[in-house]
């Protein structure tokens, strides 16, 4: 059982940085991969970027590789999604989620899931 919380949402300008924080609790949190996803209203929920257990693999969608950066400390049982260069289109709640099969770009392929956090760019 793996339990997620996640932090670090907020109004921020178009260009400007934002870093979130997804808390993990579990036992077994080392063995899981860690996605990020987002959900703008009125959309599907889509995969932004995920970290393999080690955090030696990462992937990220198109729209954000080269802007988001993923990253994880085991030790604290973090993991972080660093957002740069932000732009109106990033505006939607994100969502951390564990996986114990490796990253996955599908949400049916995630175990566990938080509540969220929410991020607005205003242009």
């Amino acid at each position: 059982q793996v339990q997620l919380v996640e932090s670090g949402g907020g109004l921020v300008q178009a260009g400007g940085s934002l870093k979130l924080s997804c808390a993990a609790s579990g036992r077994t949190f080392r063995s899981y991969a860690i996605g990020w996803f987002r959900q703008a209203p009125g959309k599907e929920r889509e995969f932004v970027a995920g970290t393999s257990w080690s955090g030696a693999s990462k992937s990220y969608a198109r729209s954000v590789e080269g802007r988001f950066t993923i990253s994880r400390e085991n030790a604290k049982m973090m993991v972080y999604l660093q957002m740069n260069s932000l732009k109106p289109e990033d505006t939607a709640r994100y969502y951390c989620a564990a996986n114990d099969a490796g990253i996955a770009t599908r949400e049916g392929e995630y175990d566990y899931w938080g509540q969220g956090t929410q991020v607005t760019v205003s242009s």
